[in-house]
């Protein structure tokens, strides 16, 4: 499949409640290509037990699921992985995973980093973030220009990431984003039925 568009990633406190699957269907029936289950909590069988229904939503829509920094979660399920920079060896995920799943790397603002990434196998590179993010507003800032060096270096797609919206989401596809990675733009809604009509309007604006 080819990856582009819209990027869902969860969030276990904004989608409590029960929100978790009905939220998520919602973006992939609003066009959602990759849904990265974050959720860094330390219940391992709720944690395989929510990704295992995430997977099977994700395969309904012909979209992929990664699991956030597990990779033993990711390699039982198997699906694709996404890793922090200090989340563990891409290399080892990929040996594990094999040559055709999906390996995801954040590279917050480093070219350098998202070389070393590439070399080790990585899918994708994740840089970011763009815009004042909740969900990690500690993290380095990047550039659109960083995005444009990225687009013209590396043959693999590139992910943006951190504060995205609606309203300045074009930008980063104009400077040569394949996937924008959405969190709170797309899940911080008050009902499934306005997932899924954000997420039909980011998905409109894919290049």
């Amino acid at each position: 499949m080819s990856l582009r568009g819209l990027y869902a990633i969860t969030d276990s406190a904004l989608l409590a409640d029960g929100k978790l699957l009905p939220y998520v269907e919602a973006a992939l029936a609003g066009g959602a290509r990759l849904v990265q289950y974050r959720d860094k909590s330390a219940d391992p069988e709720r944690r395989l037990e929510e990704a295992g229904q995430l997977r099977t939503l994700c395969e309904q829509y012909a979209a992929q699921l990664l699991i956030n920094d597990d990779l033993e979660l990711a390699s039982r399920l198997n699906v694709g992985v996404h890793l922090g920079r200090d989340d563990g060896s891409l290399r080892e995920a990929r040996q594990q995973l094999g040559p055709h799943a999906l390996v995801g790397a954040t590279c917050h603002a480093s070219l350098d980093y998202a070389e070393q990434a590439v070399v080790a196998g990585a899918s994708y590179i994740a840089f970011g973030r763009f815009f004042q993010s909740a969900t990690k507003p500690g993290a380095p800032t990047a550039s659109t220009s960083l995005l444009q060096e990225a687009r013209s270096r590396f043959a693999v797609p590139v992910v943006a990431i951190g504060g995205i919206t609606l309203d300045n989401a074009q930008p980063l596809y104009d400077a040569g984003a394949d996937l924008l990675a959405v969190v709170h733009g797309l899940f911080g809604v008050e009902s499934a039925t306005a997932v899924r009509r954000r997420a039909l309007d980011f998905t409109a604006l894919t290049p």
